[in-house]
């Protein structure tokens, strides 16, 4: 039995990733309609996907994200909406600001916890749903981070749109500065080869090694040969998707990993980041 392909899954590909109508159309035919899997497919043919999965989970709303008073714990949250009418409204950036501050001064560590906070003598579960009463729209808490470090850095860029948390080795507030608008900017999925999540490594050397397969100049090499490109390829993503690696945003004579050696010999020991789509 054969999927049905809409317009609105065809345009809905079409905004995630960049790729043309046809394409779309192709790459839904041919993965039944699976979303994940027509990403993928489009990559198997050589095409550069535009957006990142991590900035399409939300339409509209607000990111905060803020540090405590020592700069020890740093906190983001993101309260969805519908529209950008109600995100840029100041009353619910304001109210978005304060369930951020509940979060940080209650110490909490899943978006569960923070609904369970009470503030003014209300729970915050119910103050949403107050606030989805009053302004007729669907609203929720639907994403919380948080980072613990001996120095945790937190950078809020583009209107409320994305919230980054860098959590450093010792206290370089610049080099915090520095390195959440790098993550916000170039959104890479780790700070290093090492830490790449095994998922996330898993399909991507299933991508490179469908790309070798599919194209012709690669007919008749051996194993190794074959392996080799495979290793080049698995390199070039590691420089283009792991912090370290990637050419500084404000130098792209220097990598984040030479920046971070010139100012103390600053580590990264983790980073969090949210993004509305």
């Amino acid at each position: 039995m054969s999927t049905t392909i809409t317009v609105q899954d065809i345009n809905k590909l079409r905004q995630a990733t960049g790729a043309g109508m046809m394409d779309c159309r192709k790459a839904l035919t041919e993965t039944n309609g699976d979303f994940e899997a027509a990403i993928d497919w489009l990559r198997k043919q050589g095409q550069k996907i535009a957006a990142k999965r991590s900035d399409r989970e939300a339409k509209e709303g607000v990111v905060i994200a803020q540090t405590t008073a020592d700069n020890k714990t740093g906190i983001v949250v993101c309260v969805s909406c519908e529209t950008d009418f109600v995100s840029k409204n100041e009353d619910f950036v304001a109210f978005v600001k304060t369930i951020a501050d509940a979060a940080l001064n209650n110490n909490v560590n899943s978006i569960d916890e923070l609904n369970e906070v009470v503030v003014n003598g209300v729970k915050v579960s119910e103050l949403v749903n107050d606030k989805l009463a009053s302004i007729g729209e669907k609203i929720g808490i639907t994403k919380f981070e948080k980072v613990t470090a001996p120095y945790v850095a937190a950078y809020i860029h583009g209107a409320y749109r994305i919230g980054v948390l860098v959590g450093l080795d010792k206290e370089a507030a610049q080099v915090g500065k520095d390195v959440a608008m790098q993550v916000a900017a170039l959104s890479p999925v780790a700070v290093d080869a090492n830490s790449v999540p095994a998922d996330i490594l898993e399909r991507e050397k299933s991508v490179i090694m469908e790309m070798i397969k599919a194209d012709p100049k690669m007919a008749g090499k051996s194993e190794d040969m074959l392996a080799k490109i495979a290793d080049g390829k698995l390199n070039a993503f590691f420089k283009e998707s792991t912090l370290v690696a990637q050419a500084f945003v404000k130098d792209s004579s220097k990598s984040v990993g030479d920046y971070l050696k010139e100012n103390g010999d600053v580590k990264v020991l983790e980073f969090k980041r949210v993004a509305l789509g």
